[in-house]
C-alpha cells in the first residue's frame, strides 16, 4: 500500500519533469513563477496575498500540465491533421491562456500599489 503511493509520488514526478524539459511555455511559466516570488519577497506582501499569488501560480502551472496531457493524448489517438483535433488542442491551450490573463491581472492589483508607494 505504502509501495504504491510512493510510486504515484514518482510517476508525478516524471510528468512534472517531461513538463518542464518538453514544453517552451512551462519554462516561461517557471520564470514568471521565480519573478513573482522574488519580487512578492521584497515588497514584502501579505499573508493574504502570498496565499492569493501562491494560487494564482498553481493554476497555471496545473492548466499547463493538463494542456500538456490532452496535446500528448490527441497527438496519441489522431497523428494525422484532423479540425477536431486542432480544436481540442486549441481550447486546451486558451484555458492556460484564459487563467495567465486573469493572474496577470491579479497580480497587478497586489503588486502596483506597492510599486506606487515605493
Amino acid at each position: 500500500m505504502f509501495k504504491n503511493r510512493l510510486r504515484s509520488f514518482y510517476y508525478a514526478f516524471q510528468g512534472l519533469w517531461f513538463l518542464f524539459l518538453s514544453q517552451t511555455h512551462a519554462k516561461i511559466h517557471f520564470a514568471f513563477t521565480i519573478i513573482v516570488v522574488m519580487l512578492g519577497y521584497y515588497l514584502g506582501v501579505t499573508k493574504t496575498e502570498w496565499i492569493i499569488l501562491l494560487f494564482c501560480i498553481g493554476i497555471i502551472w496545473s492548466l499547463e500540465a493538463m494542456n500538456t496531457a490532452v496535446e500528448q493524448i490527441v497527438d496519441l489517438v489522431s497523428p494525422n491533421y484532423h479540425e477536431k483535433a486542432k480544436n481540442a488542442k486549441d481550447v486546451a491551450a486558451s484555458a492556460v491562456l484564459i487563467a495567465a490573463m486573469i493572474c496577470a491581472f491579479i497580480g497587478m492589483l497586489i503588486f502596483i500599489p506597492y510599486l506606487i508607494k515605493g
